[in-house]
């Protein structure tokens, strides 16, 4: 069994922006966006830089690549961010509607973040 990595184009994998705010539903769509990231399911970006308005990253966002967006709670502030620029994520999940507690100055239930994790694969565009 060869454990060589297999070369993955990355640029034709879909984005993904998540939350990174506090909470633990926060770090739990962070997780999410990672985990995609690492298994080159999904690229993830800087929602930060397009919420700052960054240019290089504001050009990644609106590079026409399907958009997965991972908003912790029902602030959503990935989703505004992404919508400041008039870039709509293909797919958008909001933590709350899978049950994800928001509590401060705790870590992600791992639990919880596997049940997203996988509702999130399913959710992939082709």
């Amino acid at each position: 069994m060869s454990t060589e990595a297999v070369a993955v184009d990355r640029s034709k994998l879909p984005l993904v922006y998540s939350c990174s705010g506090c909470s633990s539903a926060a770090q739990t769509s962070n997780d999410v966006a990672l985990a995609l990231d690492r298994r080159n399911l999904a690229e993830m970006s800087c929602i930060a830089g397009v919420g700052g308005d960054v240019p290089k990253l504001v050009k990644v966002a609106k590079s026409g690549r399907p958009i997965i967006a991972i908003d912790g709670c029902a602030l959503s502030c990935v989703k505004s961010a992404l919508a400041r620029h008039g870039v709509q994520p293909a797919v958008w999940h909001e933590l709350s509607q899978y049950e994800v507690e928001k509590v401060y100055g705790a870590d992600p239930d791992q639990a919880n973040v596997q049940k997203v994790l996988d509702i999130v694969i399913e959710s992939i565009p082709n």
